[in-house]
């Protein structure tokens, strides 16, 4: 039972980026996205999953690395499009 539980939150909160990450790859656009918010989400998201590997919960590692995997793409994105604008 614990490890459906997992399993079902992990879906849940992986598939909630799943829209933002689709949005910034189709328009290009991170402005009004928070940078703050990402590194500090993306830092914690990374310290989740190495919390995963070290209790050895297969839930926990993949939706940590799959969510950490789309919100290291926004952050990239938002840093590169910060990059952009201060080069014009």
């Amino acid at each position: 039972m614990q490890e459906l539980v997992g399993y079902a939150a992990a879906s849940l909160t992986t598939v909630a980026f799943i829209p933002q990450a689709h949005k910034v790859y189709k328009t290009n656009e991170t402005k009004d996205l928070s940078l703050t918010l990402f590194v500090t989400f993306s830092l914690g998201v990374f310290m989740w999953l190495i919390y995963g590997v070290l209790l050895d919960s297969i839930p926990m590692v993949i939706a940590n690395t799959m969510t950490l995997s789309l919100s290291l793409y926004i952050l990239y994105k938002k840093i590169n499009g910060l990059n952009k604008e201060k080069s014009i």
